[in-house]
């Protein structure tokens, strides 16, 4: 998954993985300015040129762990940001336009917006309409899908894991059976997952990673964000996903046929492994930074936290989630509603309450940016309409489904 989204340098970076990866150069859209102020409705008070639709689509999911309905005004500013296609841009700073063929259309923030809306439908103004959206949004996706069954942040250049990952989690939510959902030739979501997954026998500390993408040799680097993408994708699990019983610690073991399942448990020992080491994930500075050390990478450790605890690794994780709750206060304030629902989604996974996430209220700073939640709505509680965690029942039979095959389900992201 992502961390706070810094687009701009994930765009220029894509652009190269994506010359390298094809071996034909493709060029990156330049980004739509955005205007003077933050619009009504939107989380969070920074720029949202690259990360307007994805930070809504996640404060709308880790509130609904918590069984919390946005506002009316915040699902509508979600709706209103879709493109006739289906597809939504990472922002369109003027809705009343529709989109063209030089908007940027955006797989990351289209599947996480399918899944948002999906979760939030029942609650909302008008389900009907919130509904038909989410289903609108999926249809699109299917229909950029790439020949080896994935897909990428922007649509005809190479598949990625992240991608490929999230997008599995939009299908899911819509209704679909990724398994089932195939390419024109003839590839599923899986088969491209696959592709992205590193043997045990890797050498390198890189034994069952995922790669975002191959490099320009064809070979397959070890990526901490794009194996917790992965692993939760082949386990058959969302962003949302719980702590699993009885606890296990992670081995990697090779398959004399792969299957998605067993590449989503290599890729938690791998995430093991990596934790291992400083108690938390690390990044390499920005290009030209002063700082030459690696930096705490808040974002991606806690998506390992989610991905550990999806695959019974509750032990391996402990470490990692008492390091965010004393060390993330700061990440979290600077960076936003996305980075507070990150944390939320550590949380949720270890069956930590986030509203006592170390000192941090959680819930209660991630409301603060944006719309005033909706009332609680009572009557679902006495109905069970929602499980324990907010959803509907339909999101925890579609989760059950796919995990009952061993195929995946996910979370998205790509690297900064």
């Amino acid at each position: 998954m992502i961390s706070v989204r810094r687009i701009a340098a994930a765009l220029a970076a894509g652009a190269v993985l994506s010359t390298t990866a094809a071996g034909v150069a493709t060029a990156a859209p330049s980004p739509t300015p955005s205007p003077a102020k933050v619009p009504a409705g939107l989380y969070g008070t920074k720029d949202p040129t690259y990360d307007g639709v994805w930070r809504q689509s996640l404060a709308f999911l880790a509130q609904r762990t918590s069984g919390i309905q946005p506002a009316d005004q915040a699902v509508d500013w979600l709706l209103g940001q879709q493109c006739d296609s289906g597809a939504f841009a990472s922002f369109r700073p003027d809705p009343a336009k529709p989109c063209d063929p030089k908007t940027m259309l955006d797989s990351n923030a289209t599947a996480a917006a399918v899944q948002a809306l999906a979760s939030v439908k029942r609650q909302s103004a008008d389900p009907a309409k919130t509904e038909k959206a989410a289903e609108a949004g999926a249809a699109w996706l299917r229909g950029v899908q790439n020949k080896d069954g994935g897909w990428s942040y922007s649509p005809g250049t190479p598949s990625d894991a992240n991608s490929t990952s999230i997008v599995i989690g939009a299908l899911i939510a819509a209704g679909d059976h990724p398994g089932r959902v195939k390419s024109a030739d003839g590839k599923t979501p899986y088969d491209a997952l696959l592709t992205f997954a590193l043997p045990c026998t890797a050498k390198d500390g890189g034994a069952g990673a995922f790669a975002y993408q191959p490099d320009k040799n064809g070979a397959l680097p070890a990526n901490a964000d794009a194996t917790a993408a992965g692993a939760l994708a082949g386990l058959g699990k969302g962003i949302t996903a719980r702590g699993v019983k009885p606890p296990q610690t992670p081995a990697c073991t090779d398959l004399p046929k792969p299957t998605a399942e067993r590449a989503a448990l290599n890729g938690a020992s791998y995430l093991a492994a990596q934790l291992a080491r400083t108690g938390h994930l690390t990044t390499p500075p920005m290009p030209g930074a002063a700082e030459t050390a690696e930096l705490p990478d808040f974002g991606n450790t806690a998506d390992a936290v989610v991905a550990l605890a999806a695959a019974g690794a509750t032990k391996e994780a402990t470490g990692a989630l008492a390091w965010l709750e004393k060390n993330s206060a700061t990440w979290a304030k600077e960076s936003g509603p996305a980075a507070y629902a990150q944390l939320v989604f550590a949380a949720h996974a270890m069956d930590t309450d986030p509203r006592e996430f170390g000192s941090a209220d959680l819930i209660e700073q991630l409301n603060a940016t944006g719309p005033a939640p909706k009332a609680p709505d009572n009557s679902q509680a006495s109905t069970g309409a929602d499980d324990e965690s907010g959803f509907d029942v339909w999101w925890i039979i579609g989760i059950g489904m796919v995990v009952g095959v061993g195929i995946g389900f996910l979370l998205s992201g790509r690297k900064k």
